[in-house]
């Protein structure tokens, strides 16, 4: 008994292996069918680019304005929605994810940060005038 169920097992998970590895191979090729100019893409070496043509083999992306280079179909790693490679290449966040950060609220009362080498008034030496380097002790 023990002599059938080993070779079964080890078929079960060849079968197995073998099946994940053709679904990510059709989640892939249906990713790179779904490319057309203007998508924004990453490839597997993680630059960002815009699609500007679509060959047999060869996909035409923009690297930077005016810069188009020719890679390889299976050089793209992923294509990306419209928002998610606009927060990712002008540095925004996407409109429908929350951010940690809180709204920023104007004090009227506060002063503006100022980084003049001015002393402030509290760290002032007395008998210094304005603009003046404090006397050495």
């Amino acid at each position: 008994m023990f002599n059938l169920l080993l070779p079964l097992v080890m078929l079960a998970v060849l079968f197995m292996l073998f099946r994940s590895n053709k679904k990510r191979q059709d989640q892939a090729a249906q990713m790179r069918s779904a490319m057309e100019p203007g998508s924004g893409v990453r490839t597997i070496g993680g630059m960002y680019a815009l699609v500007k043509a679509v060959n047999d083999e060869t996909v035409e992306l923009e690297i930077a304005p005016g810069v188009v280079t020719h890679y390889t179909k299976s050089a793209i790693a992923a294509v990306l929605d419209p928002q998610e490679y606009d927060a990712i290449i002008n540095g925004r966040p996407a409109e429908d994810e929350p951010t940690d950060e809180p709204a920023a609220e104007e004090d009227a009362d506060a002063k503006p940060l100022s980084l003049d080498k001015d002393v402030t008034e509290g760290a002032k030496d007395k008998g210094s005038a304005e603009g003046e380097a404090p006397a050495a002790k």
